[in-house]
């Protein structure tokens, strides 16, 4: 693959994650507008129990699907710092290995700390 190609790439890795984001965000919002108005409070213990398993499983699968993108995106940083007579901007992209590394570990780290937040949410 030539550098245009790696970019190109890069591009997509980038948009699989952001995108990967938005069904997730939207259970998030539909989970703090029932939470901010006492729904859960009067609520089945079986409707607060789907509503964790559907964040739950929403949630896990965009973190798969973000995982995946970044550890492609790693090999491609990997193969872009091969490139010869690279631009700034393959330079740029080239060196974000950590960056990448950082993101994936964030990505755990926030998903955990949010899945908590809505379990409490949704029981407390």
């Amino acid at each position: 693959m030539d550098e245009k190609d790696l970019l190109n790439l890069w591009n997509k890795k980038r948009s699989q994650i952001i995108m990967a984001q938005i069904a997730p965000s939207l259970v998030l919002i539909a989970i703090l507008v029932l939470a901010a108005q006492g729904i859960f409070g009067s609520a089945s213990d079986a409707a607060k129990y789907l509503a964790i398993a559907v964040a739950a499983t929403t949630g896990f699968l965009a973190l798969i699907s973000q995982y995946a993108a970044i550890r492609e995106a790693q090999a491609l940083v990997q193969d872009l710092a091969k490139v010869s007579k690279p631009s700034a901007l393959a330079k740029k992209i080239a060196s974000s290995q950590q960056l990448l590394s950082l993101t994936a570990v964030a990505m755990v780290g926030f998903g955990l700390g949010i899945f908590a937040l809505v379990t409490w949410s949704i029981l407390g």
